[in-house]
């Protein structure tokens, strides 16, 4: 059974303490600054997808000519049969909305969320917006915030979306725990405003370096994720749980590289099982899970 990573509930809020005490010491010794929507107490701020509980996307960071404008940002588009145009936006960290409207150029309607560490998202070229332009107002990781459209300097239905710091400059989006760098395009399946509200993402679960290859449902109380990390040859497995959430209930997940052994981790978790991790660069794997009475298993896939 693989090592669990440093994410229990008890663990996280010991973190999240030390940051603010952190946070704390240094605003003492700090000079006095006059208030604003930036200056917001520090703590980590984890980003889900902007999209419905298990709606999958590209979440393409181009590179092309002329240059996406600003570099390094998400344009989510279309994955499969399931059109983005229409879609609901989420907020993928709670925070401050404000709503724009820049008319028929740049990002047409658009909004900005400035989070409780100063970061800020910004959600572009949307159809419709729950605020009216000039407004604000508070909202949760999961929030509505409007819908995805083409308006501004748009061509097509999409929705453009930025991660940037406390002084404004664009960071790596990172999503659902996935980093998206600069010229990658990544299929991202959202945990935001499922059932339950887990808090954790796959990406983050598994580790640095992970990208999400597959993803399967457990009707409605959970999804099961695999995850591959291609700088070191692993996959990796996790089940998330949508019931019972933040309460032990049985839960599980298991990964088997062929020819090898099947790891796995199950029992009575209160958000997850796994990460159950197995090295198979260029080998076919079997990988699957459950939540309570719900259970699922692959055929051998994923070979490459």
């Amino acid at each position: 059974m693989e090592q669990r990573p440093h994410l229990r509930p008890r663990q996280r809020r010991v973190a999240l303490l030390v940051t603010a005490l952190l946070a704390a010491v240094a605003a003492a010794f700090a000079p006095a600054m006059a208030a604003s929507a930036d200056e917001i107490t520090i703590q980590a701020v984890n980003h889900k997808s902007p999209f419905n509980c298990n709606k999958t996307f590209w979440a393409n960071n181009w590179i092309d000519s002329p240059a996406h404008s600003p570099q390094n940002t998400i344009d989510w588009q279309t994955y499969g049969s399931d059109a983005i145009n229409g879609e609901n936006v989420r907020a993928t960290a709670g925070g401050t909305a404000y709503f724009y409207n820049a008319g028929s150029t740049s990002y047409g309607k658009w909004v900005q969320i400035v989070h409780s560490d100063g970061s800020r998202t910004r959600y572009a070229h949307l159809a419709t917006m729950v605020g009216s332009v000039g407004t604000s107002r508070s909202v949760s990781q999961g929030t509505v915030i409007g819908t995805v459209g083409s308006t501004g300097g748009s061509t097509a239905p999409h929705l453009h979306y930025e991660q940037r710091n406390a002084s404004g400059s664009v960071v790596t989006p990172v999503v659902e725990g996935v980093q998206v760098p600069y010229g990658s395009k990544k299929a991202i399946t959202s945990s935001n405003g499922c059932s339950g509200g887990n808090p954790y993402t796959p990406g983050e679960i598994c580790g640095s370096g992970y990208s999400q290859i597959n993803t399967h449902a457990l009707g409605s109380v959970g999804r099961i994720y695999l995850m591959y990390n291609a700088s070191n040859g692993y996959n990796c497995v996790v089940t998330l749980k949508y019931t019972k959430v933040g309460t032990p209930s049985p839960v599980s997940a298991t990964l088997q590289a062929e020819g090898g052994t099947v790891g796995s981790d199950s029992g009575s978790f209160s958000y997850y099982a796994g990460p159950v991790k197995r090295y198979a660069p260029n080998t076919c794997v079997k990988w699957g899970g459950s939540v309570g009475s719900t259970t699922w298993t692959s055929g051998w896939s994923h070979c490459g």
